[in-house]
């Protein structure tokens, strides 16, 4: 049996200042078969926030964003999501790391899932450009989306998530093999959605860009939760030894 961990926690706020609470695990366990994916994770997500999960391969990273996002069962604890003051609640959506692009073009790629989403077709096509053009890809709305650079398909499918209006974005590794000049393009949209007031949750190797995109550092090992804490503290502040040798590149492979 994998013994506990006490996660280092750092992340706090006084009362009068919390913003609303949009999503929370208490205690959740993940298995897919005989393996346990996540390990007893409890995290709060509130608004406003830009939290990155940082470990490493297998460390859980890609699960606790599905577990987030309702897209995995449970084998243990809860997952509750708020609502807003008018009893509604948060919208969220998802990009994955390798994003599925529909035999179609990159404006219906995006319409349809807007109608799939329970949008009138009627509107589905002006959100759809509103959309592409948010990316800055109008001018390839109606090439075949397959046929778009892997950097133009991730915009594409921020471009799809956004059109969601959604109020949490869950990212699982964005800007993986991706050219540098990719990299900064979604970087740069993702860095737009934040100063909107959108939520982010983003899975990540690349240290640097958590440290540009991130205001909350999540690292886990093995599907444990070790660390949560302030983005500066984690570049700059002691660690559990486990965080400690990630920075450095010292894990042992297992």
């Amino acid at each position: 049996m994998t013994p506990p961990v006490t996660p280092l926690r750092l992340v706090s706020r006084t009362a009068s200042a919390q913003p609303a609470l949009q999503i929370e695990l208490e205690g959740a366990c993940v298995r897919f078969g005989r393996k346990t994916a996540l390990h007893g994770v409890s995290l709060q997500v509130r608004a406003g926030e830009r939290i990155a999960f940082v470990g490493a391969n297998g460390s859980g990273k890609s699960t606790l964003l599905r577990a987030l996002h309702g897209l995995v069962p449970l084998a243990e604890g809860r997952r509750h999501c708020g609502v807003r003051e008018d009893g509604s609640v948060w919208r969220q959506a998802m990009v994955f790391q390798r994003p599925h692009m529909l035999r179609l073009s990159a404006r219906h790629n995006v319409a349809l899932g807007l109608w799939l989403a329970g949008v009138p077709w009627r509107e589905c096509g002006a959100r759809a450009d509103e959309a592409l053009h948010r990316v800055g890809l109008e001018a390839q709305a109606r090439r075949p989306a397959r046929v778009l650079s892997g950097g133009q398909q991730q915009r594409v499918a921020l471009a799809r998530a956004w059109a969601l209006r959604p109020d949490v974005l869950l990212l699982d590794e964005p800007t993986a093999s991706l050219d540098p000049s990719a990299k900064r393009e979604v970087e740069a949209l993702i860095e737009q959605f934040e100063a909107q007031g959108l939520t982010v949750l983003m899975s990540s190797h690349n240290l640097g860009q958590v440290k540009r995109l991130a205001n909350r550092v999540v690292y886990l090992e093995r599907g444990h939760l070790v660390a949560d804490v302030d983005v500066d503290h984690f570049f700059h502040g002691e660690l559990p030894r486990e965080a400690q040798l990630f920075l450095k590149g010292e894990l042992p492979w297992r």
